[in-house]
């Protein structure tokens, strides 16, 4: 793997303009920033002007970053490594990989699972990332599927064309893994269902379907996500809806997950926090973060994750932080045609829900703190809030 670019040199990573106000004395930082990044920083791959405005602000002449910032996305389908070595290219700093939250990064807190052997499904490089997570013993959906070739029938050109002698000697799975929404749903969907009413023995066959049944960890539950196209499009908790209503519907059970992790869930946040921390200890600001700006385009998981966090800060407070404002920008999947930084983004009554059901509807927690155009007026609002120089 290449390395990060070099960061752009001090005299071009800044404008000329205001870089005065920039060089003035600041105090260490007791605030911090958790940026989405699709519909944020990036619209597929075109990164919003928006987003560079934003970075002349928040770094300094040596093109280090003046505040901690952490880059908290509900993707998963890369590698933490290659997606901070992605963000550098496109916003011209150096982006550290512990600077990245990927939809999964908190399922490293999940070690009574990482022994048991999980059907891992989703996209780019599972194994590599189910194993950077702590997980050792894998099986893919591809895998599973050319052990048990009868299992996937939609397809008429992968039928088997003839049939092969029944296995017994295959390894029961004893966990699943979901880590964002794969390539062919109708194979994973198939495939995973077998493994469940199967307790993980997908070549035979159970009377009844066990329940409870095998632990299920899921990743990102985005209903939609904003690509280039004009209209959002299927995210990973799309997928997951199809799931549970196959499962339900087979069973007249609900599917029960033993973790979900990515925005909205607290665990996300709290991973994002401790990450903060670690990031201004490194650079030596003594100051504790207390105030955290999240900013996100999804009010369903950037806002309501948000709001949630805050909510839970005033209860409990297992680390510095006291506050958590949720900051929603018009750029991705949220964006009325004349925003105004005044008007909260309003859940009206009607609306459907498009976030997950085992996170609960609360219609106020779809409001944000705050709404702005794009990325470079939410720092400029952080920045004034703080009483940093513009």
């Amino acid at each position: 793997m290449r390395p990060p670019p070099t960061p752009p040199h001090p005299a071009t990573s800044l404008p000329d303009l205001g870089r005065s106000r920039l060089l003035s004395v600041q105090s260490p930082p007791t605030f911090g920033l958790l940026l989405d990044i699709d519909g944020v920083l990036v619209r597929g791959h075109q990164v919003i002007p928006a987003a560079q405005e934003a970075f002349r602000r928040l770094l300094d002449p040596q093109g280090q970053l003046r505040v901690p910032v952490v880059f908290v996305t509900n993707a998963g389908n890369i590698s933490q490594c290659s997606k901070a070595e992605e963000l550098s290219a496109q916003l011209g700093f150096q982006v550290e990989p512990d600077q990245v939250i990927l939809s999964h990064s908190p399922m490293k807190l999940f070690s009574q699972h990482h022994d048991r052997r999980m059907l891992v499904s989703g996209q780019g490089p599972l194994v590599e990332n189910a194993r950077a997570l702590g997980f050792k013993h894998l099986v893919t959906v591809d895998e599973l599927r050319a052990a048990f070739p009868v299992l996937d029938m939609v397809d008429l050109q992968r039928r088997p064309k003839t049939t092969p002698l029944p296995r017994s000697d295959f390894p029961a799975i004893e966990g699943v893994l979901l880590l964002g929404e794969p390539v062919r749903w109708e194979t994973s969907l198939q495939l995973i269902t077998d493994v469940l009413l199967s307790d993980g023995n997908p070549g035979t066959g159970l009377a009844t379907a066990p329940y409870p049944h095998l632990p299920v960890l899921a990743s990102n539950t985005d209903l939609l996500w904003m690509a280039e196209a004009k209209m959002p499009r299927f995210g990973h908790g799309t997928f997951l809806l199809c799931l549970e209503a196959i499962y339900r519907k087979l069973t007249g059970r609900e599917l029960c997950y033993s973790g979900l992790t990515g925005k909205p869930s607290l665990l996300t946040y709290r991973y994002a926090e401790g990450l903060l921390a670690r990031q201004a200890a490194r650079r030596g600001w003594a100051a504790p973060i207390r105030s955290l700006y999240a900013v996100g385009d999804n009010p369903m998981s950037d806002v309501y994750g948000a709001n949630l966090f805050h909510q839970h800060l005033q209860t409990q407070q297992e680390g510095a932080a006291r506050s958590c404002a949720s900051i929603l920008v018009c750029t991705g999947v949220y964006g009325p045609q004349a925003p105004s930084p005044t008007v909260p983004a309003l859940a009206s009554e009607g609306s459907p829900f498009h976030g997950h059901r085992d996170f609960g509807f609360r219609p106020e927690l779809l409001q944000a703190a705050h709404v702005v155009s794009d990325l470079h007026e939410a720092v400029q609002l952080v920045l004034r809030k703080e009483g940093w120089a513009l």
